[in-house]
């Protein structure tokens, strides 16, 4: 398979390495399971509030022992020490990615950063971690451009690595923000449901249109045959 995506000139990464497979279950082994079979798509796999509220950290720290990446997708929102402490926490797992939400403002998405990487150094990581500023989640509708602009330069700001935001959102937060990975979640190939998301592009278009990373859910995982659509998923970006 080739490499090379369109996307971010910054991120010169295998395709692979662009894909985030959600692992949205409350079930550890199927979420291993699920990550195993899928592996040869995906190099980089997605805590989020279900799987990490059904097993806390030991998600993480499994995935990271199974030889993924993982993005811890809790967006932090609290109030700065609070934020601080479970960031930190959320490093000592091995993670190399995790959320805050913007709307917290920028002492407290600082607060994330500065404890995300402090966590990672007190176990002797071998990478920086990467904390990502959450915009707006991608169910809401009516989002104005000022809104997006204000919360992807809190997430600058506060020294976050990178923002998460809705495809459609890419050129506004980008120009806000520039510099920063921008993580797509809620694409769709052409001719699926939309299910919950408002704002959704299809994964060839994010990626053209400037994403750095993909985080991918049910368009594989609620598949009759999940393996079948990664590898059509593969197939759309033209690798």
């Amino acid at each position: 398979m080739a490499e090379g995506v369109a996307g971010d000139a910054a991120f010169p990464f295998n395709w692979r390495d662009r894909l985030v497979l959600a692992l949205d279950l409350d079930d550890l082994d199927a979420a291993r399971r699920l990550a195993g079979l899928l592996r040869p798509y995906f190099s980089i796999v997605k805590v989020g509030l279900e799987l990490f509220s059904s097993v806390g950290p030991r998600a993480i720290e499994q995935m990271v022992t199974d030889g993924f990446e993982v993005f811890v997708d809790l967006k932090l929102h609290d109030i700065p020490t609070t934020v601080r402490h479970a960031a930190r926490a959320i490093g000592r797992t091995g993670a190399r990615y995790l959320t805050v939400h913007t709307a917290g403002g920028e002492e407290m998405c600082l607060a994330a950063v500065e404890g995300f990487v402090a966590g990672a150094k007190d176990v002797g990581a071998p990478f920086v971690p990467i904390a990502l500023g959450v915009t707006v989640l991608t169910s809401e509708k009516d989002v104005s451009e000022a809104l997006l602009s204000s919360r992807a330069r809190v997430a600058s700001k506060a020294g976050c690595g990178g923002v998460v935001c809705a495809a459609p959102d890419l050129g506004v937060v980008r120009a806000a923000a520039p510099g920063l990975l921008c993580v797509v979640p809620g694409t769709r190939p052409e001719g699926l449901s939309t299910h919950d998301q408002a704002r959704v592009a299809t994964p060839a278009r994010a990626l053209a249109d400037g994403a750095s990373l993909l985080v991918i859910g049910r368009v594989v995982t609620a598949a009759d045959d999940p393996l079948r659509a990664a590898e059509e998923l593969a197939l759309s970006l033209g690798v």
